[in-house]
């Protein structure tokens, strides 16, 4: 497994860690899962392909399972 120091600005690191807090997650585990979605092209409807209307799902919405 890979290590990222990432830096997030500290409007967007509290919304991640109510987003995952609300998933009953770490945000390093909820950041996996972003990122895999992300990359992953036949799940991510934000592709230019996709409809960029409607905004990826995220887990904890009743729409994911944990990975």
């Amino acid at each position: 497994m890979k290590q990222v120091n990432l830096r997030l600005p500290d409007d967007l690191h509290e919304q991640a860690r109510a987003a995952a807090d609300a998933d009953d997650r770490s945000l390093n585990s909820w950041l996996i899962a972003a990122v895999r979605r992300a990359v992953t092209p036949d799940k991510t409807p934000n592709r230019p392909e996709g409809d960029s209307a409607t905004p990826a799902p995220f887990p904890g919405n009743g729409q994911g399972a944990r990975p």
